[in-house]
């Protein structure tokens, strides 16, 4: 298992990281979905803290392997098993997660996890064995991992509510170990361009889930009420907002990343950016359901949950494109004008109905994402089409 070249050209995604990907949306749905419950029944703060935790172990999993692969993608047998190990493991972890939102039971979320990151020891292991000058840093990477996931066991049984301050250091422990582990010189060989490409992959494959999760909403409001004016409204609103959330993601040249911390701030931020896109899909599921009369919550309250992602992505993932200067956000401006509009609009869901900020919101985000694309454009013509 010797590491590939940083400066491979043509390098793409594999069919087992797609295949990887997938899986791990599997888990990502069933969060969101839970969400929606917990949203829809007004268990607002239980529903995000859970859904906060449950998608932690499944962004941190999913994170820690490609850039694993990134590095070390050797694609033989040995490879292949164990990254169908991992993708088992998410499988459990997916199956654990209604409990965990229910009865807060995080026993097969637990099991789920730990077998996803114990299969990634044997993994660093190789890599030590068959790569001498990356060898300090995969053994880091193996110890630290191993010590951690023993943490996550005995976490079990703590009692409440020293389980929450066992996760809280926890987390911090597993987001050190790269830290740890590639200090010093030790940094493995992680493909920039890769990196990007996986990153934005995994993007697009959220807000699909977002479409389809939406998708069901809308085809059972339709089935039992009809199409109404405000749900065609709420349906126009939302896909503006996933459409303008991908243009912005995808907006300017890519990434560039060229240091680890530069590296690290951009694979740490994508935390908010996922969870945020995944959450969407449970507000407007909630809100699909408010305007059919089918929900719990106040309009303001339900334009919350299609608000607060909007607002946490476009705060999030502005300054990380600034970051790696890849021009998807040419203004600072930009980054703290489209989220205080479309909480400002959530906030008037009341005189301006729930439909009505939802509509808005989306009409806010495409216009930031046109003043950005202008900003964009001009700076291309000052440069004469030079990236900066």
């Amino acid at each position: 298992m010797t590491p590939r070249s940083p400066a491979e050209p043509h390098r793409a995604a594999t069919p087992l990281e797609l295949l990887f990907d997938l899986c791990f949306v599997v888990a990502v749905s069933q969060a969101a979905a839970q969400l929606r419950h917990a949203l829809a029944e007004g268990h607002i703060g239980e529903g995000v803290l859970g859904y906060a935790m449950v998608f932690f172990a499944i962004w941190w999993a999913w994170m820690n392997f490609t850039w694993f692969a990134s590095a070390y993608d050797t694609d033989d047998v040995p490879y292949r098993l164990l990254t169908l190990v991992q993708m088992t493991g998410v499988l459990v972890l997916a199956a654990g997660v209604r409990d965990a939102f229910d009865s807060y039971d995080f026993g097969l979320v637990t099991a789920g996890y730990v077998i996803m990151r114990v299969a990634m020891i044997p993994q660093w292991l190789r890599a030590a064995a068959a790569d001498p000058p990356g060898r300090p840093a995969a053994l880091r990477y193996a110890v630290g991992i191993t010590v951690v996931q023993v943490g996550w066991v005995a976490r079990l049984a703590l009692p409440h509510p020293g389980d929450y301050i066992g996760f809280a250091v926890l987390v911090a422990a597993e987001l050190a170990v790269p830290a740890w582990a590639e200090s010093g010189g030790r940094q493995t060989s992680w493909h920039p361009s890769h990196i990007a490409e996986r990153y934005g992959l995994f993007t697009i494959i959220v807000l699909g889930e977002v479409l389809l999760a939406t998708l069901a909403g809308i085809r059972t409001s339709v089935t039992e009420h009809g199409l109404s004016t405000a749900l065609l409204v709420v349906v126009i609103g939302g896909l503006i907002l996933v459409f303008g959330m991908w243009w912005i993601y995808f907006a300017g040249p890519g990434p560039r990343l060229p240091s680890l911390r530069a590296a690290l701030t951009w694979g740490y931020g994508h935390y908010v950016v996922f969870a945020s896109v995944a959450a969407l899909g449970a507000g407007l599921e909630v809100t699909v359901e408010a305007v059919e009369h089918r929900g719990h919550l106040t309009e303001t309250a339900t334009a919350w949950t299609v608000a607060v992602p909007v607002a946490l992505y476009l705060l999030v993932l502005g300054p990380l494109h600034r970051l790696v200067r890849s021009g998807a956000v040419a203004h600072l401006a930009l980054v703290v004008a489209g989220p205080v509009v479309v909480l400002a609009l959530a906030a008037l869901a009341g005189p301006l109905t729930l439909e009505g900020a939802v509509l808005g919101m989306g009409v806010a985000l495409a216009l930031s994402l046109t003043a950005n694309l202008v900003l964009i454009h001009r700076r291309s013509c000052r440069t004469g089409g030079r990236t900066e």
